[in-house]
């Protein structure tokens, strides 16, 4: 297997996501999702990522930023990398604002809404993962999402869900052409966005 150039690569995860967007926009149509109002906030959920195109796309954004923001990111990923250590030693769930986020606004968005990773994209309707032994996961969805979807149950309807195997086979296969032929002799990827910044673009010599 051929490995990618790096901008090669990038097309090929941003078509994956275009997919990830179109199929996340028909289900929250479907079940009237919005997120206008809501009074949480996605990017204080706790997600951790796991490939490095993914993690090298994320700084391929972050580099075209401003300087004094991406100092002013570095920082906010290292208070956020601080809080969610403390958080987890205490053995709780880490609920802490992403350091991507916008906060300056009312509901908070993404500052690299392009580079925005799979796991940030998928959040918030309810979707399924078939595992290669058959196992079926199930992702009821953020807690607005359930409140629709148990509407929809009570009306004997079926619950739209965007079925991401597909998706997450098309990522894995960009992962294996993005590291090359040494991709198990890296270490498995299992960040968050911060500690994604803060440890800086991934190392693949």
């Amino acid at each position: 297997m051929n490995k990618l150039t790096p901008k090669a690569a990038y097309r090929k995860l941003a078509a994956i996501y275009d997919k990830m967007v179109a199929q996340y926009g028909e289900v929250a149509e479907a079940i009237d999702m919005k997120c206008d109002g809501c009074s949480d906030n996605c990017c204080l959920s706790f997600f951790q990522h796991h490939t490095y195109v993914e993690w090298a796309y994320m700084w391929e954004g972050l580099n075209q930023l401003p300087a004094d923001r991406l100092e002013q990111i570095k920082t906010q990923a290292q208070t956020y990398v601080d809080e969610a250590q403390d958080a987890l030693a205490r053995g709780e769930r880490p609920h802490v604002m992403c350091p991507l986020n916008l906060s300056d606004q009312k509901q908070g968005i993404c500052g690299l809404y392009k580079h925005r990773l799979m796991i940030c994209r998928m959040h918030g309707v309810p979707n399924i993962l078939v595992k290669p032994n058959g196992q079926q996961i199930q992702f009821p969805g953020c807690y607005r999402c359930q409140e629709l979807t148990e509407g929809l149950e009570a009306d004997g309807k079926v619950v739209p869900v965007v079925n991401r195997t597909s998706l997450y086979k098309d990522l894995v296969m960009l992962e294996m052409q993005f590291v090359g032929k040494n991709l198990r002799q890296f270490p498995k990827v299992d960040h968050t966005i911060a500690e994604m910044i803060v440890l800086g673009p991934p190392k693949l010599k």
